[in-house]
């Protein structure tokens, strides 16, 4: 009898025939009822039967998958193994309402990914055709992206065929993403590769309305943007030129906050600032208090730039002087405490402003040479000098742990390999303004961060507010630091430092460099959404959930790793996920053990103090900013914020963040106790249950 070879895909295409798919499917049946373990070569003999029933059925025409699906089942139900069966035509039901969703979105999943990361990678990330249809597969992005960051090699007198290949077996295998712009723009006409900007802003009108013009252009390119408007001069100071008065800072970040919001960033998602505001400004109030107003600075994240001074000042209760920018003359005294109280109560009540801790910033800014650093990104983990842009790209550290264990091996080999794809992108890049390009690649800044912290320290079996933890988080990111910075020391050795090395902290104690900075901790957002994995350093926010996908069609998500653990320890019910659907914590469901509920903690029932040391922890060792929210319930004190903003400076953090829960009619989770936790689009969270659909 011939032996089979060839099968037909759904989609139409020939594929060869490989028998161990069908052992696979029917050992994940098998383990869904607890089988597997009582006959472990049962999977194998009932791929074998299967087999030899295809090869007599199908002599002359190729099967089909649907054809050995059906055979499958036949088997089973032929041995009598009821459940099993019922459990694979589960499976397979449920993955033919996944591949239905995928079909209605337009996309071939080429790469078996999760409907939520199918869902992103449609609405922004695959190239469409001139009349709106997909025109790309999740697998060509990935080689699109890589064959253009790749191409940089022949500068170098590199293979451009092998980094190509290491690019896209990193990207393709889920190991390492780059920041949402390159995923979008490499390979395109546009071509604006970074995430992350920071542009001056002088008391000057026309370089003020030039700097609104340039902030449009990198929203539109998939740019993120930073300002400090601390050189303004304040409300009702003079003006010369028209013998009137100023309207102060917050008057225009109103002009920025509106040309943001009809620029759409590539016309697939909108655009996003950080302002700054010195805490010695005179208008330091009412910039504070700008957010109370709800619809006002919505394209904005505010936050207060507090220098050590201040800090000591509001510890020791002192005055502290408000001065006008233009004359440097004191315009007045104020508690600092009371400026204090104010930004605690509005992050309180809103969750603007945050604090970033600018002296901490310069401290540890190795280009200090070249002026002080005043602004960061929108999302503050990247403090840039102006007309300075940085991209970044980050680890998903869940593919990282095998047996029980990190694997510190393959874990160095992707930062090294990481660190070649972000410098590549320096010289890949087109950039939005020349002075942009000057300064960027006059210090090479790069950020290589991290995603799944929570996922790995679950597959550890560590608690995330622990100690374990914390002395695990400062081994892996000292780790991640050293190997980072070898690795550019090597790229160095071949292509020369960055040309402001000699100007900068590294000269006096490394031969060559490559990168002014190498590490930067990004919120991750919609790419560890792609990955399937936790976002950035956070904890997880909900085990499980409802999210609507289409119009009455909505989805019963939970974090895969519970599930699995559910499962192999049997306590795992349709009914008990519903139940922690409810409140998205396991914490009071009698079903589940007291030693899972400790892995299984959400962000909210983990206490501020803890989100901190985790934070700190990891800024140790991270050459720019952590992006960390402090999520805090919303039965929170006010107290609660100040004791986080303290807590944060006394731990060296370059910034904080705090959100209570509830404090804005709109966010990504909405817990409530009145109704099930509700994910908008944008949440990073788990994957789509067994029972999904009701």
């Amino acid at each position: 009898m011939p032996a089979i070879s060839k099968i037909k895909k759904r989609d139409g295409s020939i594929e060869s025939f490989n028998s161990e798919k069908i052992t696979n499917a029917v050992l994940k049946a098998l383990n869904a009822v607890k089988e597997d373990k009582k006959k472990p070569n049962l999977a194998e003999s009932i791929s074998k039967e299967v087999v030899s029933l295809i090869q007599k059925h199908f002599t002359h025409i190729i099967p089909t998958v649907e054809d050995i699906q059906d055979l499958v089942e036949e088997v089973l139900l032929k041995r009598k193994k009821h459940d099993v069966a019922r459990a694979y035509m589960m499976y397979r039901q449920e993955h033919e309402k996944m591949r239905e969703f995928k079909q209605y979105l337009g996309v071939r999943d080429d790469l078996k990914l999760t409907p939520n990361a199918i869902t992103v990678l449609a609405k922004r990330y695959l190239l469409k055709s001139e009349d709106g249809e997909i025109a790309e597969t999740p697998s060509r992005l990935f080689r699109r992206v890589a064959k253009a960051i790749a191409s940089v090699e022949t500068l170098y007198n590199s293979s451009a065929k092998k980094a190509e290949e290491t690019f896209y077996e990193m990207m393709s295998s889920l190991e390492f993403l780059p920041n949402t712009p390159t995923l979008m723009n490499a390979g395109t006409e546009l071509g604006q590769l970074s995430a992350c900007f920071v542009l001056p802003v002088e008391d000057d009108l026309k370089q003020i309305m030039r700097t609104c013009e340039n902030m449009a252009i990198i929203h539109q390119s998939g740019g993120g943007t930073g300002f400090s408007f601390s050189k303004l001069r304040p409300f009702g100071d003079a003006v010369k030129s028209t013998q009137g008065t100023a309207s102060g800072p917050v008057s225009f970040m109103r002009i920025f906050d509106v040309t943001t919001d009809v620029i759409k960033q590539g016309g697939k998602r909108r655009g996003a600032n950080m302002g700054v505001l010195h805490v010695s400004h005179p208008d330091i109030h009412d910039f504070v208090n700008a957010k109370l107003q709800t619809g006002m600075l919505t394209n904005f994240n505010i936050s207060v730039a507090v220098p050590d001074a201040f800090m000591e000042a509001v510890e020791k209760n002192k005055e502290w002087h408000l001065v006008n920018p233009r004359t440097k003359k004191i315009a007045k005294t104020v508690k600092a405490k009371e400026i204090f109280d104010l930004i605690v109560s509005n992050a309180w009540k809103t969750g603007d402003p945050g604090i970033i801790f600018i002296d901490e910033i310069n401290r540890k800014n190795p280009t200090a040479a070249l002026g002080k650093i005043e602004s960061t990104n929108p999302c503050s983990e990247q403090p840039l000098h102006p007309y300075e842009s940085c991209n970044l790209g980050s680890i998903n550290l869940s593919k990282f742990v095998r047996n029980g264990n990190p694997n510190w091996t393959r874990l160095k080999e992707c930062i090294h390999n990481a660190i070649h794809f972000l410098d590549n992108v320096i010289d890949a890049n087109k950039y939005p303004l020349p002075e942009i390009e000057a300064m960027t690649k006059a210090n090479r800044r790069i950020g290589l961060g991290i995603m799944g912290f929570a996922d790995m320290l679950i597959m550890l079996g560590m608690q995330y507010n622990s100690n374990q933890a914390i002395a695990f988080a400062e081994k892996l990111m000292k780790f991640i630091q050293d190997e980072a910075r070898s690795a550019s020391n090597k790229l160095a050795e071949k292509r020369g430092t960055f040309p402001n090395f000699s100007k900068s902290a590294y000269s006096k104690k490394l031969k060559a460099t490559r990168n002014a900075t190498v590490t930067t901790i990004a919120p991750t957002g919609t790419i560890s959404m792609i990955a399937g994995c936790s976002s950035g350093i956070e904890p997880l926010f909900a085990i499980s959930y409802t999210r609507e996908v289409l119009e009455h069609t909505k989805l019963l998500e939970t974090n895969h790793l519970f599930e699995k653990i559910a499962k192999d320890k049997k306590f795992y019910s349709k009914s008990m996920m519903l139940k922690v659907a409810q409140t998205g914590s396991v914490q009071g469901i009698k079903e589940v053990p007291p030693a899972v509920k400790k892995l299984f903690l959400t962000s909210l029932e983990i206490s501020p103090e803890w989100h901190i040391k985790i934070q700190a922890v990891m800024q140790k060792y991270s050459d720019s900013g952590v992006s960390k929210t402090i999520n805090l319930p919303e039965t929170a004190k006010v107290d609660d914020v100040r004791k986080a903003y303290l807590l944060a400076y006394k731990m060296k953090c370059k910034g904080i963040t705090v959100y209570r829960n509830l404090s804005k009619k709109e966010q990504v989770l909405y817990i409530s106790k009145q109704e099930p936790v509700k994910a908008g689009a944008e949440y990073t969270g788990g994957h789509v249950c067994e029972e999904c659909q009701y």
